[in-house]
């Protein structure tokens, strides 16, 4: 048995998908492991790293491709109707492809893999539950770019997050609002709140209420009584009617006017990111506020936010970085590449030393998108195989109603990762 881990082509991507543990952990499945030189390069470990822990290194994506069984990969492959290398062609047929593949919102790259007969599993897709949360790669990497988006908004404001009481006087704590309390958004409120600022967290699930306080952040409540069933049973907020909206937009008017920097985390999947900083907003807010908007790849909860971009718009700093997890590339990988070592280990026959899959596990059919050249995730067959259709879990553009997202939140910015 073959894994191969290739180069990440992807712009803004330095993540690799696996780690030097991992691949030793990979051996001792029975998998010979073959990285791609220069695959670890973006999170600073070298090729011989890999090579100590028992993985060939090979010279370009066709070998480390060509005979592989398992290919783990973060971003999605490209394909060949994308500039750059037709990573698809270069596996071969019944190859079981792994990684963050933004199938719901990437449909017409899922004929592709039907076309190649390669089996695919979308991490993003893992169901949220007990048995999968070692696997959940939106969680790992939203703690990651929640705590990015903290020291992001810190570096662009132009004064101190904490207190200082000196001889030349006091300086006073800067104040932070976070919109969104799942993963992302509550590292977001830890952090700031180890920084040293006044914290304030928002969601419309009022079951987030406790987890916001018991962080030491006050919590803005907009009208209890309208959210008592606001939350799916996945964890995920529901989209609320127009009077909440309509609170909502006054609450958060006025707590804006307040506010040094806001972090926003907000994703409704399936839908596009709402917009809950209007520019209206933007321009009442203090001169040298910051804005660090995590959902910017999917339209963003400021619409003045630019993809890869830092601007300034009537005097407020707009952060919109790309990829925030791969900003901090090695703490990144290391947890996606266990996240994927979880997901693979029980594909493995321990006895045999060979692949056997469960295809009525829970978790395998949660993530499985294509096999045996068909489509067979449900949401995918819903909305005709593979077919280009509307904007799937995290991957869209425009504005939804003010609603926010649940637990795992949270934007996607591993490239297409909630954060």
């Amino acid at each position: 048995m073959k894994i191969a881990i290739p180069k990440e082509r992807r712009e803004h991507e330095r993540r690799v998908a696996v780690s030097p543990d991992t691949v030793k952990k990979y051996v001792s499945l029975g998998f010979d492991v073959t990285v791609e030189t220069g695959a670890g390069d973006g999170a600073s470990i070298p090729d011989n790293e890999f090579a100590d822990a028992g993985a060939a290194i090979a010279g370009d994506e066709a070998a480390t491709l060509g005979d592989a069984d398992i290919v783990l990969k973060v971003q999605r492959p490209i394909c060949a109707s994308e500039d750059g290398p037709d990573e698809i062609a270069l596996m071969k047929k019944g190859a079981i492809l792994i990684g963050h593949l933004g199938a719901l919102q990437h449909r017409d790259q899922i004929a592709a893999y039907e076309k190649a007969g390669i089996t695919a599993f979308a991490m993003e897709l893992v169901p949220r539950i007990t048995r999968a949360q070692a696997m959940d790669v939106l969680s790992s990497q939203s703690n990651i770019a929640g705590y990015k988006a903290v020291l992001d908004g810190a570096h662009e404001f132009g004064r101190a997050f904490p207190m200082m009481m000196t001889a030349a006087g006091t300086i006073r704590p800067a104040r932070v609002i976070v919109l969104g309390a799942g993963v992302a958004g509550l590292q977001a409120i830890a952090t700031a709140r180890r920084l040293g600022a006044i914290v304030t967290g928002y969601d419309v699930r009022p079951a987030v209420k406790e987890q916001v306080e018991s962080l030491g952040a006050k919590f803005l409540e907009v009208d209890s009584a309208a959210t008592e069933g606001a939350e799916t049973s996945g964890g995920y907020a529901k989209e609320m009617g127009e009077e909440y909206r309509r609170k909502q937009e006054e609450a958060l008017r006025e707590a804006m006017k307040k506010q040094d920097v806001a972090i926003c985390t907000a994703l409704i999947p399936g839908r596009p990111a709402p917009v809950l900083i209007s520019e209206d907003m933007v321009k009442e807010m203090r001169p040298g506020s910051v804005i660090v908007d995590l959902a910017v790849e999917q339209g963003g909860n400021c619409p003045l936010s630019e993809f890869g971009k830092v601007v300034t718009r009537h005097g407020v700093h707009i952060v919109g970085h790309a990829n925030v997890p791969s900003r901090l590339a090695e703490d990144a990988s290391a947890m996606y590449a266990r996240n994927l070592l979880n997901f693979v280990t029980p594909l493995v026959d321990s006895e045999t030393k060979s692949i056997k899959i469960d295809w009525e596990d829970e978790i395998i059919m949660g993530s499985l998108v294509t096999r045996d050249g068909k489509s067979v995730h449900p949401s995918l067959a819903a909305n005709g195989n593979g077919a280009n259709s509307a904007n799937g879990a995290s991957d869209s553009s425009g504005a939804a109603s003010g609603t926010l997202p649940g637990p795992s939140d949270d934007a996607d910015t591993a490239g297409e990762a909630r954060q």
